[in-house]
C-alpha cells in the first residue's frame, strides 16, 4: 500500500463540488484609511496593491460570514444544507473561546445532528490546511458530503491607530464544498511545513494598552490585538514560496507548464506577481482579488478560486495549484485535478 492509497482507503477522489463566498458590505477604501491612519492611498497602492477592503459590521461575527458561505456554496451546488455529513470551520476568531465555530455557523445554517469542530492553522494558511483536514475526512470513506468554511473577522482585533495591519486586512468567509470523484480527479494529499522560529512574526498579541489619555483600548476580543511585521512576512514568501511551489508541482508528477492555475494566498497584489515571476509563469495564469478585498485570511485563496470559477477560467481536467501561507510561520499547497459534474460520485 502506497502512502497516497493509505490517504485514500475508499480509492475514489476528492473534489470542490462548490465554493461559497460572503463579503461584508461595508467597503472601506484607501482614503478613508487616510482619515485614520498615518498614511497615504499612494503608499498603499505602490507597496501592497490594495485600493479597498471589506470590514465586518460590529454585530457581523465569523459565525454569520460563515454561515452565509455555507449556504451559498449550497446553493451554487444545488444541495440542501441537510445533506452535509460534517462541518469543519478554519478560523482564528471565533465568536466565542466555546463552542466551536462550526457549530455556531450550522446553528446559523439550520444544520442539526451532524458533527462540527475547527482548526486553528494561524488564520491565512487554513485556505490549504483546513482543506486538506476536510479532503481526508471525504477520503476516509465515512462522509460524503463536507463543509469546509474559512472565515475570520481580523479587522475586530485591530489597534484603531496601527497603521501595518489597518491597511491590509479585510473581513469575509468562504466555504469549499468536498464530494468524492473518480480516482483520477480531486485533491491531492498537501505539503504543509511550519517554522517554529518565526513564532512572533505575525500573531495575536495579548497585551495591555492604552489611549493617550490613559483609559484602555480593547479591541472586540479584550486585550488581544493583531501583530504582524509585514517586511518579515515580504520575505519568507519570496524565499520559502517559489521552490516550495515547484516542489508540489514535482510532487504531483506533473511540470510547471502543466499547471494551468495557480492561486496564492491574497495577502499583497505586488507579492504574488514576484512570485509568479520567480517560477517562471505568466500573471495570466493566476488571480487576484486582495486589490479589492483585502488580506482576508484563510478565506482569500477559496474567493479567488471561486471568482476564477464564474470567469470561467477553470474547466474539467485542468491542473489548479493552491498555496496559502500566513502565522506560524506555516504554508501549504495542493494540486487539484479539477473535476466536473459529470466527475462526482453519484452513488454511495
Amino acid at each position: 500500500m502506497t502512502m497516497d492509497d493509505a490517504a485514500n482507503p475508499a480509492g475514489f477522489g476528492v473534489g470542490i463540488r462548490a465554493i461559497g463566498v460572503r463579503i461584508p458590505e461595508q467597503v472601506v477604501t484607501n482614503a478613508d484609511l487616510e482619515q485614520r491612519l498615518t498614511t497615504t492611498d499612494e503608499w498603499i497602492t505602490t507597496n501592497i496593491g490594495i485600493t479597498t477592503r471589506h470590514w465586518s459590521a460590529p454585530e457581523e461575527n465569523t459565525s454569520d460570514l460563515g454561515a452565509a458561505a455555507l449556504l451559498d456554496a449550497c446553493q451554487q451546488a444545488g444541495v440542501s444544507p441537510d445533506s452535509i455529513d460534517l462541518v469543519i470551520c478554519g478560523t482564528y476568531t471565533p465568536d466565542h473561546m466555546i463552542p466551536a465555530a462550526a457549530v455556531a455557523i450550522m446553528r446559523k445554517a439550520g444544520l442539526r445532528d451532524v458533527p462540527g469542530f475547527d482548526v486553528n492553522s494561524g488564520g491565512c494558511p487554513g485556505g490549504v490546511f483546513a482543506l486538506d483536514v476536510g479532503a481526508k475526512y471525504v477520503a476516509s470513506g465515512q462522509y460524503r458530503r463536507v463543509a469546509v468554511v474559512l472565515a475570520d473577522v481580523t479587522t475586530k482585533l485591530f489597534d484603531p491607530e496601527d497603521r501595518t495591519v489597518g491597511v491590509i486586512f479585510g473581513d469575509a468567509g468562504a466555504c469549499y464544498l468536498l464530494e468524492p470523484t473518480a480516482p483520477e480527479f480531486g485533491v491531492s494529499p498537501a505539503l504543509m511545513h511550519s517554522d517554529p522560529t518565526t513564532y512572533e512574526t505575525a500573531y495575536v498579541m495579548r497585551e495591555e494598552r492604552s489611549w493617550p489619555d490613559g483609559s484602555p483600548k480593547k479591541t472586540a476580543y479584550g486585550d488581544n490585538f493583531c501583530y504582524m511585521h509585514g517586511r518579515s512576512v515580504r520575505d519568507y514568501a519570496l524565499d520559502r514560496i517559489p521552490d516550495f511551489t515547484e516542489g508540489l508541482v514535482k510532487k504531483a508528477g506533473l511540470a510547471m507548464d502543466d499547471v494551468d492555475l495557480i492561486i496564492f494566498h491574497q495577502a499583497n497584489y505586488h507579492l504574488i506577481h514576484l512570485m509568479m515571476e520567480r517560477l517562471g509563469l505568466p500573471a495570466e495564469k493566476t488571480l487576484t482579488t486582495v486589490q479589492k478585498y483585502g488580506n482576508t485570511s484563510g478565506s482569500g485563496v477559496p474567493i479567488a478560486l471561486r471568482e476564477a470559477i464564474d470567469a470561467g477560467r477553470v474547466k474539467p481536467g485542468d491542473n489548479v495549484v493552491l498555496v496559502s501561507f500566513g502565522a506560524g510561520m506555516s504554508h501549504g499547497g495542493t494540486v487539484v485535478r479539477w473535476a466536473g459534474e459529470r466527475d462526482f460520485v453519484q452513488a454511495w
